[in-house]
């Protein structure tokens, strides 16, 4: 994707902002903007036109205009727009926001309102979403025209919140990346603009979240694809730039005594970013902030998350007695017990933890790490018997 996509794919909320406040019907007024988006590629070339958006705009009113004479059920809407469609400046940040929030409408899955935000918002097409999501494009499709129809028969009254939006795009992120579009760089790209829109400093703690978590990329996996733990990551592949952008982000938001669940992961995440080595991080710390996002977000992701912060600031054991209180059944507490028994000294037991998390593990990455952590203990036991 070049940048001068990218910059392409901004335009697309502005535009459809303005359809949809001149009248179009969401669904209608998203297909013409993205048959828009097509049209440019060609027409435009090496040379931007002086006013792209005002380009996208007319183009895609024409191409809301022929859709619409195309549908005998839509006759009478036809005989209301079939003429210069009427004048109005490119809309300001709230038409935009108002986007962000029809695609999070609370009648949408998950699944759909992420589908519907990177195709509205983030502008990108069907077959660029289903192929970082490795589904067939047909799929996505129906996805993606399910989702319009749900907020074209619910109405435009019921927008979701900020909240809401804040999760799609938390979703996005966690997604990563695969085919020909980085959705963890697209979650951001969006974020950011979300960030500029909206005075919340839950909105900018996620913005440093996702930074604080990008940064570390290139060092999370080795070339072969397999896993890197953090205490072994090499610390000189972190991008310092977006570290000092994401700690700056969170201590500014944290400064405004609004916490909040993205707000506190952000500090944790901070935490970690500050540590030139592993050894010099602050555990102790990173416990009080663990405890903190307790009050807003009681999950057991967070209570293994903090029993591994635990043990490393209190003690293997006192990790141990911090896991009791997750349930034996949580995904990946096998592979958190593995390392506090082994940090504990019980390699036995450890190795068995590490071949269950294996077996249970959500996808091949994760399976192959922890099984070599079980073939790394099983070896150092025969070798020292």
């Amino acid at each position: 994707m070049t940048p001068d996509d990218v910059g392409r794919r901004e335009l697309v909320p502005r535009v459809l902002s303005v359809l949809v406040r001149r009248g179009a019907d969401f669904a209608t007024a998203e297909d013409a903007v993205q048959e828009a988006l097509i049209r440019s590629l060609a027409a435009w070339g090496d040379e931007v036109p002086a006013d792209p958006t005002g380009w996208l705009i007319t183009v895609a009113w024409r191409a809301f205009l022929d859709m619409a004479r195309s549908d005998s059920a839509r006759r009478d809407r036809e005989v209301r727009f079939d003429a210069e469609p009427p004048a109005g400046a490119v809309p300001s940040a709230d038409g935009t926001l108002r986007l962000y929030f029809l695609c999070a409408h609370p009648d949408l899955t998950s699944s759909s309102a992420v589908a519907l935000t990177l195709r509205a918002v983030g502008g990108l097409t069907t077959r660029q979403i289903a192929r970082a999501y490795l589904v067939p494009e047909p799929t996505m499709a129906q996805r993606i025209s399910r989702a319009k129809r749900t907020v074209g028969q619910a109405g435009v009254d019921r927008p979701g919140d900020v909240r809401t939006v804040m999760r799609v795009l938390y979703l996005v992120f966690n997604e990563g990346y695969s085919g020909d579009v980085d959705l963890t760089a697209e979650a951001i790209r969006l974020t950011r603009q979300l960030a500029s829109l909206v005075d919340d400093p839950e909105v900018h703690g996620l913005l440093a979240l996702m930074l604080l978590h990008h940064a570390r990329r290139r060092s999370r996996t080795r070339p072969d694809g397999s896993i890197v733990p953090l205490a072994d990551q090499d610390r000189s592949q972190w991008d310092t730039g977006l570290i000092a952008e994401g700690v700056d982000i969170t201590q500014a938001a944290l400064a405004r005594d609004q916490l909040g669940e993205y707000q506190a992961q952000a500090a944790i995440a901070a935490l970690h970013a500050d540590a030139a080595r592993v050894d010099e991080t602050d555990w102790v710390q990173i416990v009080e902030w663990y405890d903190e996002l307790l009050r807003f977000a009681d999950t057991p992701v967070v209570r293994l998350n903090r029993a591994v912060a635990v043990g490393e600031a209190d003690g293997a054991g006192a990790g141990l007695a911090a896991l009791a209180n997750v349930d034996e059944h949580v995904p990946r507490r096998d592979a958190v017990a593995a390392y506090l028994h082994e940090k504990n000294g019980d390699l036995e037991l450890a190795a068995r933890l590490y071949a269950n998390a294996a077996r249970n593990a959500p996808n091949l990455q994760e399976r192959d790490h922890q099984a070599r952590q079980a073939a790394r203990l099983n070896q150092h036991r025969q070798h020292h018997r």
